[in-house]
């Protein structure tokens, strides 16, 4: 068996040129028909105070009616929604998973009211980790968040503490967007003055947001548009299902006001066509693959090592059979040893106690015939003494 050294340089790549087809630039097309069939899972977690437009939000990016309206009445705990639905475009099909959670932050008192929602993203990665220790794994479902979209109320202040704590406890978890819900509440000086505090928190509290990646064999174009998402976050949104009419006649998706119209297609209005291209358009699976690759990963890794479960890296290594056989010699060679050494300081120990236990009992017969040989001494002078009287008279 030949080992490999691992410090010796990579063989040079040779570059040839197929004088003829041979058929493997067809593999894009057969992970895509793949891909179709199977379809896709995405699952985004909606974490924000009542009232942000968490639900007209999630239902204007996918133009569907996803989650229904809700009751006026208010939850007394922070509760955990699932909302699934099908989605299909163009005959791609969408399995969406929206994780709701009404009643964040809606208390006078939310100490604490964090825990559900982090329990929730602990439990599915639990329920995955439970489908990769099984036999058949087969039909894994994936149910893991691959993305939190955190709505900010738009105050035009700093983050409240309580975003802070949250968003703290959750970038290391989740993909984590923050967005400024109902951005049409303020002037653009306003929102762009916002997102440099929200950035500014973020920053000094060491929270971690998803940034849309850049490939090195990106065009111009693609880097720009990424550029242009980076730049944007935290994304200022509006929300609406609505089709109004302009004072031009246009049909826009979007609010209707005395003083002029509000269209969320329209990025000089709003960032909700870069949230959209972040979440829908061009990073999913790079939401997807983080989640899967390292957020999950690191999150595996911290939870086997809490249980005691200890990974062997010499099963990943190349080694010579001969000298493995040599090592594992040498390490039963010195347990027996060492079982050696425990025996032997067993046995002295032992033999020490029985020692100290006769000596222990020698001393307790010389007190003990002493003792005796006291008392007939003391018994013989008393009957000398009744000698010598009864030999006086």
């Amino acid at each position: 068996m030949t080992v490999q050294d691992s410090s010796a340089p990579a063989p040079p790549i040779i570059r040839k040129k197929i004088t003829s087809h041979v058929g493997f630039s067809s593999l894009p097309n057969q992970v895509r028909r793949k891909s179709v069939k199977e379809g896709f899972q995405l699952t985004v977690m909606v974490v924000g105070e009542s009232g942000l437009g968490k639900s007209t939000l999630i239902n204007t990016l996918f133009n569907s009616p996803v989650c229904a309206p809700r009751a006026a009445e208010r939850p007394r705990t922070v509760a955990i929604e699932n909302i699934e639905a099908d989605i299909e475009e163009n005959g791609v099909r969408l399995r969406l998973n929206v994780v709701d959670t009404p009643g964040f932050g809606d208390f006078v008192n939310n100490e604490d009211s964090w825990n559900p929602i982090i329990q929730n993203i602990e439990q599915r990665f639990e329920a995955y980790l439970s489908q990769e220790n099984q036999i058949r794994r087969t039909r894994m479902h994936d149910t893991r968040v691959h993305a939190c979209i955190y709505f900010i109320q738009p105050t035009g202040q700093s983050l409240k503490e309580i975003d802070i704590e949250l968003m703290r406890r959750l970038h290391d978890r989740v993909n984590l967007i923050p967005v400024i819900a109902k951005a049409d509440t303020m002037s653009q000086d306003d929102v762009a003055d916002f997102k440099e505090r929200i950035l500014s928190d973020l920053e000094f509290n060491g929270i971690q947001i998803f940034q849309a990646p850049v490939y090195e064999d990106d065009d111009e174009e693609s880097i720009a548009e990424a550029d242009a998402v980076s730049r944007a976050i935290p994304f200022a949104v509006v929300g609406s299902t609505r089709v109004v009419r302009t004072a031009s006649g246009r049909l826009v998706r979007g609010r209707a006001y005395p003083w002029g119209f509000v269209e969320v297609d329209n990025p000089e209005h709003c960032d909700f066509v870069l949230l959209r291209q972040m979440l829908v358009r061009t990073n999913l699976e790079e939401l997807r693959a983080y989640t899967n690759q390292f957020l999950y990963e690191r999150w595996r890794s911290v939870t086997l090592l809490a249980r005691g479960v200890v990974q062997d890296e010499s099963a990943f290594m190349e080694s010579d059979p001969t000298e493995r056989l040599r090592e594992e010699r040498l390490i039963h060679e010195a347990k027996l040893a060492k079982m050696e050494g425990v025996m032997k300081q067993v046995f002295q120990e032992k033999v020490e106690m029985q020692e100290k236990k006769l000596k222990q009992s020698e001393v307790e017969l010389y007190a003990r015939h002493k003792e005796i040989k006291d008392g007939l001494d003391r018994q013989w002078a008393q009957l000398i003494e009744k000698k010598n009287r009864l030999t006086g008279l």
